[in-house]
């Protein structure tokens, strides 16, 4: 599952992470993440203009956005980051295993050939 960490010191973050919630809530949360992150403009009216490029209920997402109610899942999101002492994106975990930065594909198999190993060794 993705978790959010908006960087508090970027204008624009926490209203980009509400937005990815927003387009979730229309079932378009990864077109509207890699929308985002390929334009790299994040201001409230480059926000709506993915949703429209991505077809959804505009008038929807943009009242989501003004009233916020994705902030408190954001927030907590940044909570349980700073709980877990990670400061850094992305961040990964594999079964207690932390992953830092833009890692190889072969890093994540590595881990997750670890896991599973380790899972067939206990019975589970």
């Amino acid at each position: 599952m993705i978790k959010h960490y908006p960087y508090r010191y970027r204008d624009y973050s926490y209203l980009a992470a509400q937005a990815a919630e927003a387009a979730r809530a229309q079932g378009k949360f990864w077109d509207y993440f890699d929308l985002m992150m390929d334009q790299k403009r994040l201001t409230r009216a480059d926000l709506i203009g993915y949703a429209q490029r991505l077809k959804l209920d505009v008038e929807r997402f943009s009242a989501e956005l003004d009233s916020q109610q994705y902030r408190p899942r954001v927030e907590s999101d940044v909570q349980l980051a700073r709980k877990l002492d990670l400061y850094q994106t992305p961040s990964f975990i594999i079964n207690g295993r932390l992953l830092v930065g833009d890692r190889p594909i072969e890093k994540f198999r590595q881990l997750i050939e670890q896991a599973l190993a380790e899972q067939s060794k206990g019975g589970g």
